[in-house]
């Protein structure tokens, strides 16, 4: 039987796994400091001394950037850490990994579409509810545009995704009702909370931030409902007010990975089963076997598998710059 890993060499497989298959060709600053992490005793004893569940490369370096800014290199961070240890440990403890990216809804879109309106949607994980509004954001395609359908004073960020075989939209949504679940929502109007969510933000990403401002800019004229809440608890009695008229929807997206246990995840994917909704799921495909046992491998590195009602639908980025579509129908959604 091989030994059972220490904390910190557990601690530096995560940092390595994120540079390799996450900050790789997207981030090379996170990259970097992820390398540098798992190559630092005295970093990996910080990280040691956290809860498993606030061992996160994303939230250290989140807090970092909060506090200070992002980092210049390797050099400087190991700086801010060292100095900093206390100060970078309380927002660790206090805050939460929920970066709130709107881009996504460019990859949901066109399977939204594929569904008969009026939609009633319902994010779990929604942070500041950004991605309860995609009938209120422009799309980029390349061979098609899509505009909002649902007009706001503010302008709308126009999202720019590859798309390969999908069933392009030619309209926007109608959506009747939505509404999100989050442990700790984010209110748009909150400097402190949306400083934040900027800071979750990775460097090195282009007009990223800018997109994030403007879909914020768009929440702030009504802001959709977002409930404090927990997953397994608490779903069932918002679902209970989802309109029995529309096609009603429960989606998440960069969720599952922060639930506590795979028992937990198979607790709450066996409840949302039970339920008389259509369930939409964009996530690691590590997370879902079942979704996953009928596909070609290698899966593409570092991607997402969009499913509905765990059947794959989709490969798609994280960050919602490429839709690469697999299957020639979607299932059927689930009757009104």
């Amino acid at each position: 039987m091989p030994a059972e890993k220490s904390p910190t060499h557990r601690i530096a497989s995560i940092f390595l796994a994120f540079a390799e298959r996450e900050a790789h060709s997207r981030s090379a600053l996170y990259e970097d400091l992820a390398r540098g992490v798992a190559g630092s005793p005295e970093a990996l004893s910080f990280m040691a001394e956290l809860p498993s569940s606030k061992q996160q490369p994303n939230l250290l370096f989140a807090a970092v950037k909060y506090l200070y800014g992002a980092p210049s290199d390797w050099n400087d961070f190991r700086r801010l850490l060292n100095a900093h240890r206390n100060d970078i440990k309380a927002v660790m403890l206090a805050r939460a990994t929920q970066t709130n990216e709107p881009a996504r809804c460019a990859t949901l879109l066109p399977l939204f579409g594929q569904l008969p309106p009026p939609l009633a949607i319902l994010e779990v994980g929604a942070s500041a509810g950004l991605c309860l509004l995609p009938d209120r954001y422009a799309y980029n395609y390349g061979v098609c545009r899509v505009a909002p359908t649902s007009i706001t004073p503010a302008v709308a960020p126009t999202f720019v995704c590859r798309a390969n075989q999908a069933p392009l939209p030619t309209d926007g949504l109608e959506i009747g009702w939505r509404a999100g679940l989050d442990l700790q929502p984010i209110d748009p109007h909150n400097p402190e909370q949306v400083a934040w969510l900027e800071a979750l933000v990775w460097p090195d990403e282009g007009d990223r931030l800018e997109l994030l401002r403007a879909a914020l800019e768009v929440a702030r004229y009504d802001p959709p409902r977002v409930v404090q809440g927990d997953l397994l608890t608490d779903l069932l009695a918002l679902v209970a007010q989802m309109p029995k008229h529309a096609t009603r929807i429960v989606f998440h997206t960069a969720v599952l990975g922060y639930v506590r246990s795979n028992d937990e995840r198979s607790a709450f994917a066996q409840m949302v089963k039970n339920l008389d909704i259509t369930w939409i799921s964009n996530e690691p495909p590590t997370l879902f076997p079942v979704a996953t046992q009928r596909l070609n491998k290698p899966w593409p590195l570092g991607h997402f598998l969009l499913s509905m009602n765990q059947q794959p639908i989709a490969w798609t980025d994280p960050h919602g710059v490429s839709l690469d579509w697999i299957v020639d129908r979607i299932p059927r959604a689930r009757a009104r």
